[in-house]
């Protein structure tokens, strides 16, 4: 066999294993997403939460920030329901809803990409899956990021990672603090190495508003927090607050298992299990995230900033 054709080979055996990977994490994801709640508050009265089997009246649920009110499990929230939960009424000031996403490598598999971005656009009402602007939190002026995991598992492309990107930038410029909310699948495979990028263009900004300019970046990661947004950004905080139950890995449950070849348990990757293991500052319940992020930012603003 010549050396051209082992190279080739290798390249074709590896792709297969990274296609394999990403297809059982995808699905591990989606597996446990439906294993762990089923709910549709826009349609009739009650919805069922899957962790406890119980009927929750919608208007409630609402009401309680898409809590379980009998065990205290946290169901899905679209992305402006969580800027809701966190910016003060009337303040909130959208940053780059005109960027769109192309479809610069013209990918397809049982459907184009194209038409993948079109149906979660109607879906959604959003351009892409994250959104991100500046606002006050309980009279404080902070940079705000929240990802959409209904906006195709709210996988970060070129756009989520330009948006993420300016408005770091924008916050280190304006001297503002920083929240990042994730809820992501990781990088989006339509986009190839392009969403691959995004994790190192982040990363890089980031280190520019926390170590040069020694200014606050809070990440909150959420059900889901996986693949690339998890080794990047999500995990880069200078203070790391997870939702209780949260899902946060690399990859899943079932890949990890068939590449060490052992069972590891059925928790591991939630984030009780991350915080007992040192990975998170703290575990906070929805209802009450706004007024701790506010009482960590009490003692930020109060100590003189030094450049």
């Amino acid at each position: 066999m010549s050396v051209i054709n082992w190279f080739e080979d290798k390249r074709k055996f590896g792709g297969f294993i990274g296609a394999f990977l990403e297809e059982a994490t995808r699905n591990s994801i989606s597996n446990e997403r439906e294993k762990r709640v089923s709910v549709n508050a826009s349609k009739g009265l009650w919805a069922r939460c899957d962790n406890c089997g119980n009927m929750l009246y919608v208007k409630f649920l609402k009401q309680n920030r898409s809590v379980c009110e009998e065990r205290g499990y946290h169901l899905p929230m679209n992305s402006m329901e969580r800027i809701e939960l966190s910016i003060d009424p009337n303040t909130w000031i959208p940053m780059d809803e005109d960027t769109v996403a192309k479809d610069v490598l013209s990918f397809s598999d049982e459907d184009s990409y194209e038409n993948r971005l079109l149906v979660s656009q109607e879906k959604t009402g959003l351009v892409d899956a994250v959104q991100t602007g500046i606002g006050d939190l309980n009279g404080t002026l902070i940079a705000l990021g929240v990802m959409d995991f209904h906006f195709m598992g709210g996988s970060m492309g070129s756009v989520v990672g330009e948006k993420i990107t300016r408005l770091i930038e924008y916050a280190t410029q304006r001297l503002l603090p920083l929240v990042l909310i994730c809820a992501s699948g990781g990088a989006r495979m339509q986009e190839g190495t392009f969403s691959l990028m995004q994790m190192a263009k982040i990363s890089s900004v980031l280190r520019l508003h926390q170590v040069r300019k020694k200014l606050l970046y809070i990440s909150v990661p959420t059900y889901p927090t996986t693949g690339g947004v998890t080794a990047s950004f999500g995990m880069l905080g200078d203070i790391i607050i997870a939702e209780s139950k949260a899902y946060i890995a690399f990859a899943g449950k079932r890949v990890i298992e068939q590449t060490l070849r052992q069972k590891i348990p059925d928790d591991f990757q939630a984030a009780e299990s991350s915080f007992t293991n040192g990975l998170l500052d703290s575990i906070v319940p929805r209802n009450l995230l706004k007024g701790v992020l506010s009482e960590i930012f009490e003692p930020y603003f109060s100590v003189p900033y030094i450049k």
